[in-house]
């Protein structure tokens, strides 16, 4: 009875301050979390007294799913959190674990344990609040969100920090779930989004989200519309904060990549409060993938990713499904696997980001795509990080700085570049009709160089709402007042878009393509809004502008699906990119194309 650590038992009962107790499993049981994980709750054992109110953290499931957490096995419990229940009961969360004898190297059960309550204890009654424990401390080594079982720091116990007015204990965000109601956390703020709004039929709202980390882990936030204006201008990133009274659900992991099985969602009854001491609480936790590792993760994984720009593009607008403009920015990171990878940014993020120098650039909450090969896009919950101050960024620099700097590095992602070099999925015109290009469930998507033939500059014009993310199209009121349908709004103006229908040719077939407002823009040289006033006051400018552009060279990044309609089905093909030919690099390519077929 020796190894275990006599009086552990009443200690976590009366919440008093124990340092890595030694204990025995007696039994353990898995409880399902219906749409959420399981947990396993444990009985333990100091060899005097047993417990039964122990749950396990989720975090470290996989200790009991893998046997090696089994009845009669001996641990030590490095880390744990007392949750105090409506009812008065205790309830001990471990966070961290040590197993240090299994079960198979025991002979059964040590002592003759009777059940303890906290009636039976003979030791101090509990207080209201938790007694001191070891402080958060901040992450350091290279134990970046590597799983629970680490040592956040080497400072000396220091009692927990109370909550203002002590409304509340503070807890660990790792034992929050929807059945408390009365808790406080203190975490910091590592990714703040900008508020986005919506309007739809069933009104208009607002929101932003926010992710959150403790010592013990982290949780994505949520507020809508009054919680917007309360709490959005006082929550600043990187900042430390009491966050008190929100509302738990499960955690939709589709559009997350926050490692907690729920997500929290601010009311009327939360309040979040400023923390002046903050030193102790960790920076942020990521789980950093190798770029290599990239090609062997499931499309739509939400991952982090840490490398070097290689290389960045300049800023593009696109139009998307719904007709919204957006701007886009990729870059080039490569990391010591020596493989490189496209990240695309979006919004504010692509205009601001300076490439520079060629950074370290870490992203938390990157969304792995199959598009071109294999890549990567920023969301509206992912974090970007400019030279971030951690051990991997340091240790990157050092390797590139020495010999990475001399690679170019094998791609995962298909190269797009003006002229054609690269792996870009090159194609003649006649290549996709007989290849039967779109005929399969995906869209496909192709490059080629070919000439605009025809422009059909009939309906290429239409006037739509004026709102910044809406493109839909107006109608006139005849009252100086244009309606939007969908913003379910009247504007005194409009902005003009452009939707162009071209032909173009190479020398083995043609294709009519659909040009939404960039790509048009592109190739008839004029914006929108100088061609719509062209047209109502000078048509035959306007004409020549469309005379001018025909029979120029262009590479085009198309996107063709077999679409029905009216039960006629036929092949859509969209141009996503076009830009002027780079002879140099096309020349390239064509020379690369016959030493290939000469060695045939």
């Amino acid at each position: 009875m020796a190894i275990l650590t006599d009086g552990a038992i009443e200690a976590l009962l009366t919440d008093n301050k124990i340092r890595d107790p030694v204990l025995q499993v007696l039994n353990i049981r898995k409880i399902e979390g219906g749409n959420g994980a399981a947990r396993f709750r444990l009985a333990m054992s100091d060899g005097k007294h047993s417990m039964s109110s122990i749950m396990l953290s989720t975090q470290l499931n996989c200790l009991a799913e893998d046997n090696q957490l089994a009845p009669f096995c001996i641990c030590v419990i490095k880390k744990h959190v007392t949750n105090l229940l409506k009812d008065g009961r205790r309830i001990i969360v471990i966070l961290e674990i040590d197993i240090i004898k299994s079960a198979e190297q025991t002979s059964g059960r040590i002592g003759d344990p009777v059940p303890c309550t906290e009636g039976q204890s003979k030791g101090p009654q509990s207080a209201p609040y938790p007694a001191a424990r070891p402080p958060l401390q901040t992450q350091n080594g290279n134990d970046v969100n590597r799983g629970f079982n680490r040592d956040f720091g080497k400072k000396p116990p220091s009692s927990m920090p109370s909550t203002p007015g002590g409304i509340s204990k503070i807890v660990p965000i790792a034992s929050l779930n929807p059945y408390q109601s009365k808790w406080t956390i203190r975490a910091r703020v590592t990714n703040k989004s900008n508020i986005r709004t919506w309007s739809n039929s069933r009104g208009d709202g607002k929101l932003f989200s926010m992710e959150i980390v403790d010592e013990s882990g982290e949780i994505r936030v949520t507020g809508f519309n009054q919680e917007v204006d309360k709490f959005y201008s006082l929550v600043e990133l990187g900042k430390v904060y009491y966050i008190s009274k929100g509302s738990l659900k499960i955690a939709n992991k589709q559009y997350t990549s926050v490692k907690n099985d729920y997500e929290m969602t601010l009311n009327g009854e939360s309040t979040i409060i400023p923390c002046e001491d903050s030193s102790d609480v960790p920076m942020g936790q990521c789980d950093f993938v190798s770029i290599g590792e990239l090609e062997n993760r499931d499309k739509d994984t939400i991952l982090d990713v840490i490398g070097v720009c290689k290389s960045v593009d300049e800023v593009t607008r696109i139009t998307t499904k719904t007709n919204r403009e957006v701007t886009k920015r990729t870059l080039s990171l490569m990391d010591m696997s020596g493989k490189l990878v496209t990240l695309t940014l979006w919004g504010e993020e692509a205009e601001k980001f300076d490439g520079s120098g060629q950074p370290i650039v870490a992203i938390k909450g990157a969304k792995l795509s199959d598009f071109g090969g294999c890549s990567l896009s920023a969301s509206f919950s992912s974090t970007l990080m400019i030279n971030p101050d951690i051990p991997e960024a340091y240790k990157l620099r050092g390797w590139y700085d020495k010999e990475g700097h001399a690679m170019d590095g094998q791609s995962l992602t298909e190269v797009r570049s003006g002229g054609g070099g690269g792996n870009t999925n090159w194609k003649s015109l006649s290549d996709v009709k007989n290849e039967h290009l779109g005929h399969g469930e995906k869209a496909d998507y192709y490059s080629c160089i070919a000439t605009i033939v025809y422009l059909r500059k009939e309906s290429c014009l239409y006037q739509a709402c004026p709102s910044q993310d809406c493109n839909k199209k107006v109608v006139d009121q005849n009252n100086g007042m244009f309606r939007c349908e969908k913003c379910d709004k009247e504007f005194p103006n409009f902005k003009y878009r452009l939707i162009l229908s071209a032909n173009i040719a190479d020398h083995g077939d043609n294709q009519w393509v659909t040009c939404f407002q960039e790509a048009a823009e592109a190739i008839l040289g004029q914006n929108a809004a100088y061609l719509g006033q062209l047209k109502d006051s000078n048509e035959s400018a306007f004409d020549e502008i469309f005379q001018q552009a025909n029979f120029n060279n262009f590479v085009f990044r198309n996107r063709v699906k077999l679409e029905t309609y009216n039960d006629e089905s036929r092949i859509k093909a969209t141009v996503m990119d076009v830009k002027p030919v780079d002879h140099k690099e096309y020349s390239k390519r064509l020379i690369m194309n016959i030493r290939k077929l000469a060695v045939q």
